[in-house]
């Protein structure tokens, strides 16, 4: 028995030795660094400066590497090499001023490994330019940034007052509640129906969608990004992923096949109705349904799903987990929408009259930092950037939450201060370095759709309810420690909806 272990050993150590003298080769040549090329830390074998990343906040990695190296500098993530863009000015001239130049989704493997690389979020090329100005457009003829949006965003506050009205002041964990309150409204604009709250099929597919993208951001899983042929012994994150996604994709097939059915050409209900209208114009044209293809319509349908429910989601979870931490900001914002509008429903033309509740919208997203790495764009060609050559292909990380704590542009950017929006008159102000839904060709498809969800939802809970920390927790002690994903959201916490009307 021994012996016959021995021999399996032994049969293995080419092959062990074989990769290490590959990855030894790699190394050598990915990581060699031309003069011209954006400078870093120098990197070790294989590990690059996987040992100087700090995994559940890498953007504080970069940031202190920014110190030394510059706002542009080439980080070394294992043997995969790229550059990390760093503060308000660099991150905004990459995203805005170089949009083609650094317009490229770089591919993840898990990505990869999920034939994901369609629809809107990492597709490249021509598949993703025909996909994102047809959500675009779908997207505003369903409402988005209109009056009939407004109308299903004050149907659904009103659901989810209804629901908090019935928990009478006894804590609530926000996560599943808000999370699905505002998935709601995508599902109204893509599948062309609202779930209620407690439908199981609806709670499981928001799960775990949610789930994966905090999983994502696990140590364990970038790890496997890196190294796939061993990250997938290590990584058992990775299998969840896989696997929430398979079942949240056959959902979506069948709620697909559900619209094939009852599709009807002259009236779209939805998102996949009108992609289903699409190919079946292309086909009765006798060509090619070109984009307009099953694996397209699949991932634009995850994609929207996901996008649309835990960004904006963990967005509200802030906002009111603010809100009960400083209640005198909670008041103020209380007061002026009782003197301004009262009992009645607000609408979105109604912002510009309230701008310290603006501000303090304004204010959560930037200090809640959703997003605090972007997702990892590439370079489509050959790039002179602040006087740094980048080679076409090469991963790039241009990091927000940079940009939305740059304590160049903002006078106190740890700090919940929604005075960082308002001018000496109280008025609104924008600010050049607020970039919560990033910026350029990949900026967020759904910003508008966001915007009106944000403001509309917050408005009426602030007009119903008084939010506080449970029986026995004291304001000082509510946590605002992040849970740290590919999103950055709150820790799982309780709060109390207490009733003002």
């Amino acid at each position: 028995m021994e012996l016959a272990g021995l021999e399996i050993v032994s049969a293995y150590v080419p092959v062990l030795i074989s990769l290490v003298i590959v990855g030894l080769l790699f190394h050598i040549f990915s990581s060699a660094t031309q003069s011209d090329e954006p400078p870093g830390p120098r990197p070790l074998p294989l590990l690059g400066n996987l040992l100087m990343m700090e995994f559940s906040q890498p953007d504080r990695t970069y940031a202190q590497l920014a110190q030394k190296y510059g706002p542009v500098f080439t980080f070394h993530m294992g043997p995969k090499k790229m550059v990390v863009i760093v503060g308000h000015r660099a991150v905004r001239e990459a995203l805005v001023d170089y949009s083609e130049e650094f317009g490229e989704r770089d591919v993840l493997t898990t990505v990869k490994e999920s034939n994901l690389e369609y629809g809107i979020i990492f597709a490249n090329g021509e598949k993703w330019r025909e996909m994102r100005r047809f959500a675009l457009t779908n997207l505003r003829d369903f409402g988005m940034g209109k009056k009939a949006c407004e109308d299903k965003i004050r149907e659904e506050s009103s659901h989810l007052v209804h629901l908090l009205k019935s928990f009478r002041g006894e804590p609530f964990d926000t996560n599943g509640i808000v999370n699905a309150s505002v998935s709601n409204i995508i599902c109204s604009m893509v599948f062309g129906k609202r779930f209620e709250y407690d439908d199981p099929e609806f709670k499981a597919m928001v799960y775990r969608a949610c789930r994966s993208v905090q999983l994502s951001g696990t140590r364990s899983v970038q790890l496997y990004q890196v190294f796939p042929s061993i990250g997938r012994w290590i990584s058992k994150a990775r299998a969840e992923i896989r696997n929430n996604g398979l079942a949240n994709r056959s959902l979506h097939t069948q709620k697909i096949d559900q619209s094939k059915k009852t599709l009807d050409p002259h009236m779209s209900r939805g998102f996949i109705d009108s992609f289903l209208i699409k190919q079946q114009q292309l086909q009765a044209a006798g060509g090619d349904v070109g984009e307009f293809h099953s694996q397209n319509l699949l991932a634009a349908v995850g994609n929207m799903f996901v996008a649309g429910t835990e960004t904006t989601s963990s967005t509200l979870r802030w906002i009111l987990l603010y809100m009960a931490k400083y209640p005198h900001i909670q008041d103020q914002v209380r007061e002026e929408i009782m003197r301004v509008i009262g009992a009645r429903e607000v609408q979105c033309q109604d912002r510009k009259d309230l701008p310290y509740t603006d501000a303090v919208i304004h204010e959560t997203q930037r200090l809640g930092n959703i997003v605090p790495l972007n997702l990892p764009h590439r370079t489509s060609r050959d790039v002179t950037f602040r006087g740094y050559f980048i080679k076409k292909g090469t991963p790039v990380i241009p990091v927000l939450a940079s940009v939305l704590y740059d304590e160049s542009e903002w006078e106190k950017p740890h700090e919940f201060h929604p005075a960082h929006f308002l001018d000496k008159e109280g008025k609104f102000k924008k600010r050049d370095a607020f970039m919560p839904f990033s910026a350029g060709r990949r900026a967020c498809v759904g910003e508008s759709l966001a915007r009106m969800e944000l403001f509309l939802f917050f408005v009426t809970l602030m007009q119903n309810f008084r939010f506080t920390a449970p029986a026995g927790v004291t304001e000082e002690e509510l946590d605002l420690g992040a849970q740290i994903g590919t999103t950055r959201c709150p820790k799982p916490h309780k709060l109390c909806a207490v009733s003002i009307l």
